[in-house]
């Protein structure tokens, strides 16, 4: 709207000015077409916030008397410092909803099987990241093995080994769920690390418009201000300064916007959300209860 009102004044000035013939018709059109723009790029930003408060409501699941709340015209400040989370990674994996149900959809698939007594327990990195990998040599022939294995938090998945072959079948099924378990603590580990760095770098960004870039401008526009009182510089120059004054704060804007989305993700990545427990899972869970562990 700022924006709008300056570049309005624009075009009525050079109106004028073209009346007297003292401003040139292709000066005129350039004025007239930057506020033409703008007002489309207005409507289009009133659209946007229109449909996104529809989005919200569906979200609430909200009608009737209910669709006359208000939401904030500004956004938040940003705040003194951003978050610290120097084991985002640790934290996602106590947190995650989606991680919990699908340690506990497993745990069902262990009972609907008959596996009651864990004998060993093995982690998501050991899973994936140090299972064992055969290599074929083709000069000789030979397959050798090798395997690789890393320290860090580990996700515990129990592992049941009865030593029974009428229960290979079912322990067979079990470690693919496990598998995909371990997948799912890999991903969210890598979720999180994903969205703290998101979270970070539009923090570093939208503070850097914030305490350098639209300063700057601002020193611009009280300069242009200056000489123009001096009559050093017209109006059209003065305006120029404005919108562009204008535009990096529009930029400023859209950062912040950036950075309280990145917060939001970053609260999705550590405390729930993601896809949910692995279909296979709930298959396997499904199939061991009409009876498929028994044979």
């Amino acid at each position: 709207n700022q924006a709008q009102a300056a570049a309005d004044a624009a075009s009525e000035l050079a109106k004028k000015l073209g009346e007297t013939g003292a401003f040139t018709k292709t000066g005129q059109a350039r004025e007239h077409v930057f506020y033409a723009e703008l007002a489309g790029q207005t409507a289009e930003a009133r659209m946007q916030a229109r449909m996104a408060k529809e989005a919200l409501t569906r979200l609430m699941g909200l009608w009737g008397s209910d669709l006359d709340y208000q939401v904030p015209n500004a956004l938040p400040s940003l705040p003194k410092r951003p978050t610290a989370k120097r084991a985002i990674e640790a934290e996602a994996l106590r947190n995650r909803v989606d991680l919990e149900v699908a340690r506990l959809e497993l745990e069902a698939l262990a009972r609907a099987y008959g596996l009651t007594s864990a004998t060993r327990y093995l982690t998501d990195l050991d899973i994936v990241s140090g299972a064992e990998v055969e290599r074929e040599e083709e000069d000789d022939g030979t397959t050798t093995t090798t395997t690789t294995s890393r320290i860090e938090l580990d996700f515990v998945i129990p592992i049941f080994d009865s030593g029974q072959a009428r229960l290979r079948k079912a322990e067979l099924a079990y470690m693919r769920a496990a598998n995909l378990l371990a997948e799912k603590a890999v991903n969210v580990r890598s979720e999180a690390r994903s969205a703290y760095d998101g979270y970070r770098s539009s923090y570093d960004i939208a503070r850097h418009y914030r305490n350098n870039v639209v300063p700057l401008r601002t020193t611009i526009e009280e300069e242009s201000v200056l000489t123009y009182n001096g009559m050093i510089t017209n109006t059209f120059e003065l305006l120029a300064d404005t919108r562009a004054k204008i535009g990096t704060i529009m930029l400023s804007l859209n950062a912040k916007r950036q950075f309280w989305l990145a917060d939001v993700d970053l609260g999705t990545a550590v405390n729930g959300g993601g896809s949910g427990s692995s279909p296979a899972v709930a298959t396997e869970v499904a199939a061991a209860g009409d009876g498929g562990g028994g044979h």
